[in-house]
């Protein structure tokens, strides 16, 4: 018997619906309808649809840690496992936890989306909104697995196809285009209003977002398609990116209403990851202000917040044997900050309600400055971008002193040796001041936008495989068959989930075509040209 994917899981549930009622009296519409239902969706129930797209367009809640933590936070060197049980530090992925990356997207994001694309005005504010939200949950999973069911997602059918991920960009640049234009006609609207859980109906920061969001995918395909990466980097900046933090920083609300609380917080007080080395060696050689605001001292608690005083990380990548190792404790090394940390480890009392971290403004800095080393037309210097781009990310995380900005924008200190378990060597040489020749240059960008993007692990991953220009510390070991060699072999992408394999065997074996390569972690996507 065939069986069913979740994305036509809804059809099957109705046709059943169906057939059972055609049998009853023929006080049918009496007896058989709620009258506390929705019978049709209309421009009222369209906010309540839009916040839940949103809410659900990035790994959240209890998702987080099994959709984020344990894979992109991990593989972009943001943080390090401390817990024995967890496998996918060393590259052996669960596809039992990973699904939580694709599944909430076609089961909990597409249906309201595409409601309201069949119940709102193509031309109305409300759709535009719709579709960067829909290029936003959208564009993290494609750059997970590459090819993935896009244009047939939500219709019904027993196999739903996937997309080249080359088709799924070119949608993307088509959408947060149209959207933009459509937005600029609707400055003086605010859609969805408080129900906007990311810019509370602000039109004209949803502008901002949507072309720094077609920035940055630009910057992803530069290696791919050089042309239409200049094309649509040039295009999006023309049209205004995002520019002045933090009151245009992205973020996602979060509530105690619903237990709709922040993922990195409610997984932050478990002890099962710390600051990696690699976070240690750049934020610590550079003296990075930002390091007491991303992360607590070793062995914070609410009786000592600042704990030993020290800020210690650990190597992605250590075996079970080697977490046992005190050095390896998660009371010996450095805490998530205080922002995503209860009081009982010296963090806030609203921890639970930080709000998600969807896009800096910082990081369009970064990626106009590395578009105007391509030779793109950014609006600026790349030497200038830069700058701005590292006092921006300051002034979002609450660091205002001019002096003290200035001056690491001059330093020329640079990443330290971290002192950790495998005694590892700094992770870089770069120095904070920009450097003489393009190569550093580009390295300095990266490093900087890495920093920037905190605690944006998925965002950070995929820059990190398209640019290649920093290059973090090796895994310190594989449990992965594909990856034998981690000096000169990494995680590029997921491969297929067991579920879909299953479910939709059809056609996953077509998507095998479409990569390019085989099903394993080691095959590059479209755009990872490294």
């Amino acid at each position: 018997m065939k069986r069913t994917t979740i994305f036509n899981l809804f059809y099957v549930v109705l046709a059943g619906g169906i057939m059972l009622t055609a049998s009853c009296t023929k006080k049918f519409g009496e007896i058989n309808t709620d009258r506390n239902t929705i019978a049709t969706v209309g421009s009222a129930e369209l906010p309540f649809l839009f916040a839940k797209a949103e809410a659900t367009a990035v790994p959240n809640i209890w998702n987080y840690q099994v959709a984020q933590n344990l894979f992109a936070d991990q593989y972009a060197q943001y943080f390090a496992c401390t817990a024995t049980y967890f496998p996918s530090d060393r590259l052996n992925i669960r596809m039992d936890w990973v699904g939580a990356a694709f599944n909430p997207i076609y089961t909990d994001m597409v249906p309201q989306l595409q409601s309201i694309f069949k119940s709102s005005d193509p031309n109305s504010a409300e759709n535009a909104l719709a579709n960067i939200v829909w290029v936003l949950g959208f564009h993290r999973v494609t750059d997970y697995w590459g090819p993935i069911p896009y244009s047939k997602a939500g219709e019904p059918g027993n196999s739903v196809p996937y997309d080249a991920q080359d088709k799924i960009y070119d949608d993307f640049f088509k959408r947060l285009t149209a959207a933009v234009t459509v937005l600029k006609t609707k400055t003086s609207e605010t859609p969805y209003g408080s129900f906007d859980l990311i810019y509370a109906g602000n039109v004209n920061k949803w502008i901002k977002f949507a072309n720094s969001l077609r920035l940055r995918l630009a910057l992803r395909i530069s290696k791919v398609d050089p042309t239409r990466a200049k094309s649509e980097a040039e295009a999006a900046v023309a049209s205004g990116v995002l520019t002045s933090s933090p009151s245009e920083d992205a973020l996602l609300a979060k509530s105690e209403a619903g237990s709709d609380n922040n993922g990195l917080s409610i997984m932050s007080d478990w002890n099962e990851f710390r600051m990696s080395a690699a976070m240690e060696s750049v934020l610590g050689g550079y003296a990075d202000p930002r390091l007491s605001v991303y992360f607590l001292p070793d062995g914070a608690t609410k009786a000592n917040p600042n704990g030993n005083g020290q800020y210690d990380g650990l190597r992605n990548g250590l075996t079970s044997t080697q977490l046992t190792d005190a050095k390896n404790a998660a009371t010996a090394n450095a805490k998530v900050g205080k922002r995503w940390s209860s009081p009982d480890f010296g963090g806030n009392a609203n921890y639970l309600t930080t709000p998600q971290n969807i896009m800096s403004v910082a990081e369009s800095f970064f990626n106009r400055a590395e578009g105007a080393l391509l030779g793109w037309n950014m609006g600026g210097t790349a030497k200038d971008l830069y700058e701005s781009g590292i006092a921006t990310s300051m002034a979002q995380w609450g660091i205002t002193d001019g002096a003290a900005i200035a001056a690491y924008q001059q330093s020329t200190a640079v990443p330290k040796a971290p002192a950790d378990y495998l005694n590892s060597p700094a992770v870089s040489t770069a120095p904070v001041k920009w450097g003489a020749t393009v190569t550093q240059q580009k390295e300095q960008i990266a490093i900087q936008k890495w920093i920037a993007m905190f605690p944006d692990g998925n965002e950070a991953w995929a820059d990190y495989r398209r640019g290649r220009n920093f290059i973090l510390y090796p895994i310190a070991n594989s449990e992965n068959a594909d990856i034998t060699n981690t000096s000169t072999q990494w995680i590029r992408r997921i491969p297929f989930l067991l579920s879909e394999k299953q479910n939709n065997k059809t056609a996953v074996e077509a998507a095998a075509g479409l990569l390019g390569g085989a099903d394993k972690v080691t095959t590059p996507l479209w755009w990872d040209k490294n």
